[in-house]
């Protein structure tokens, strides 16, 4: 099978196409022909080995994919060959741990593309456990950008959030994978969004998501922003994938009592921010990863009805990894970035 594989750590060069023995399913496995999958930030810190070094090189790295059953291991009854369906972009790898939630709690969590072989490859073989149906009507380069963003999106602004019906939040970098999707849930949710965006056509992506207010930094300060917005009462919750130097302005966009949900660095992995006036106001910080399996399931409802929409910039087939990349690492994008293992 032909795979995109980072040969050493470093700049989008580094990564390769290469020929490589197609996976086989073992028990409870099956091997799925990859028809999409989504370039992440993610996909980009590993690459530079930002995260995680330890894995053998070559490496592939991706962590969602959309595609179709092609082989089932011993006892894999789950699927029928030919079925679509969606990964789950991590999952335990022990069995035993198969039942603990989050699942990003199990010891044993494994994420594809860092803890093992990813999905920028024509094939990826997985537990069928870890595999739902592709229930979402959309088509493969569509519906490739749903798992880690929605995942993501679900978890930070439902589970950890909290975010109900009136409810006012800030979500940064609106046009963002994660950005663009956690607009969505919170508006399903009942919310009013504001979001932060560094373009006009960012801006008209996040309105057309259905933002309540765009906030273009390059224009103004954000932070004063959501202090007019909301008449000086701050927003409930905000939804925080920057980190970095503004970290502080974030919190004080929260009320009293109010929840800043952190789950990104694209500004930087560490913060400084005055404890004091943090602790006076009785503000939280809480950390997120991803949501489980059955919040995908779950969610895929809004996802036909249209509730919830993939915004996807460019496509590009597999050869042209290192492009998507340079997309992705100079912001370039405007929406997903996507691979099509199959195309030339």
């Amino acid at each position: 099978m032909k795979a995109a594989v980072v040969t050493h750590f470093g700049g989008p060069e580094v990564i390769k196409l290469i020929d490589l023995p197609t996976p086989i399913p073992g028990p409870g496995q099956v091997l799925i022909k990859v028809l999409a999958t989504m370039v992440h930030r993610l996909d980009h810190y590993i690459r530079q080995g930002d995260i995680y070094t330890s894995m053998p090189l070559p490496h592939i790295i991706g962590t969602d994919a959309v595609g179709e059953v092609v082989e089932r291991g011993p006892g894999a009854l789950n699927h029928a060959l030919g079925d679509r369906v969606i990964i789950m972009p991590g999952y335990p790898a022990n069995p035993a741990e198969y039942g603990i939630r989050p699942a990003t709690a199990a010891p044993s969590f494994t994420l594809l593309g860092q803890d093992a072989p990813g999905t920028y490859a024509q094939y990826v073989v997985l537990p069928e456990t870890w595999v739902i149906a592709d229930t979402s009507g959309l088509p493969p380069e569509e519906a490739a950008t749903l798992p880690l963003s929605l995942l993501t999106a679900i978890r930070a602004v439902q589970n950890v959030g909290e975010v109900k019906s009136q409810d006012k939040v800030l979500i940064h970098a609106g046009a963002s994978g994660t950005g663009s999707m956690s607009i969505q849930v919170a508006k399903s949710l009942g919310a009013m969004v504001a979001t932060t965006v560094r373009s006009n056509a960012a801006a008209s992506i996040a309105r057309r998501l259905g933002a309540d207010k765009v906030i273009n930094t390059h224009e103004e300060d954000f932070a004063k922003a959501i202090q007019q917005w909301t008449r000086g009462e701050g927003v409930d919750v905000a939804i925080d994938c920057l980190g970095g130097p503004d970290f502080q302005r974030t919190i004080d966009t929260v009320r009293p009592f109010g929840i800043v949900v952190a789950m990104g660095f694209m500004a930087g992995s560490e913060v400084s921010f005055d404890v004091h006036r943090f602790f006076s106001a009785q503000k939280q910080i809480r950390g997120t990863l991803m949501a489980d399996i059955e919040d995908l399931k779950n969610w895929m409802h809004r996802v036909r009805a249209g509730h919830i929409r993939p915004v996807v910039d460019t496509v590009l087939p597999l050869s042209e990894a290192a492009l998507a990349h340079q997309l992705v690492a100079a912001n370039k994008a405007k929406g997903g970035v996507v691979l099509l293992p199959w195309s030339h």
